[in-house]
């Protein structure tokens, strides 16, 4: 699991999916990572208790969005698609061609699965939403992969053609 290299404050809780670590930067979640080693629980700043509570209870059925602040950085292109993607409610999806079609580069429905690989904070950036044009799960690059997506849309209550 690659884990940012500065941050002030970290914290994971365990939950269906393995653990879910969250990572502060200057007042920001600025990483989410599925899997992988649990960060450091030491002294957990108030947003990070508050990212940890939130979580807590989207796994428990008990919430379906999630409201702390984050900073996800990246190229422009990326944040076009992490700002499509952030978009989508609980409970429903979106395709590749759908989130290259709204960012007005229609071709780039590929350069888009990139840019969904890359999301730093899956879950609040819900990047598991995001669909092959025929309803079918392509992939997904956080936690155990396919079957940590696959948990996500059911939970959520989304089907998919596979």
């Amino acid at each position: 699991m690659r884990q940012p290299q500065n941050f002030d404050s970290s914290g994971s809780i365990q939950t269906p999916i393995g653990p879910v670590s969250v990572f502060e930067t200057d007042g920001a979640i600025t990483n989410l990572f599925i899997g992988g080693q649990p960060a450091d629980n030491a002294a957990p700043s108030p947003l990070i208790e508050s990212a940890l509570q939130q979580l807590a209870d989207y796994f428990a059925g008990k919430r379906r969005d999630l409201s702390f602040d984050v900073r996800a950085v990246g190229t422009e292109f990326q944040e076009a698609v992490w700002g499509q993607i952030a978009k989508v409610p609980f409970g429903q999806t979106i395709t590749y061609s759908q989130i290259a079609e709204a960012i007005g580069k229609p071709l780039a429905a590929r350069a888009v699965g990139g840019a969904v690989g890359a999301n730093p904070v899956p879950l609040v950036i819900g990047c598991h939403r995001v669909m092959g044009s025929s309803g079918r799960i392509t992939g997904y690059s956080s936690g155990d992969g396919i079957p940590t997506k696959r948990w996500l849309l059911n939970h959520e209550g989304i089907e998919s053609n596979d």
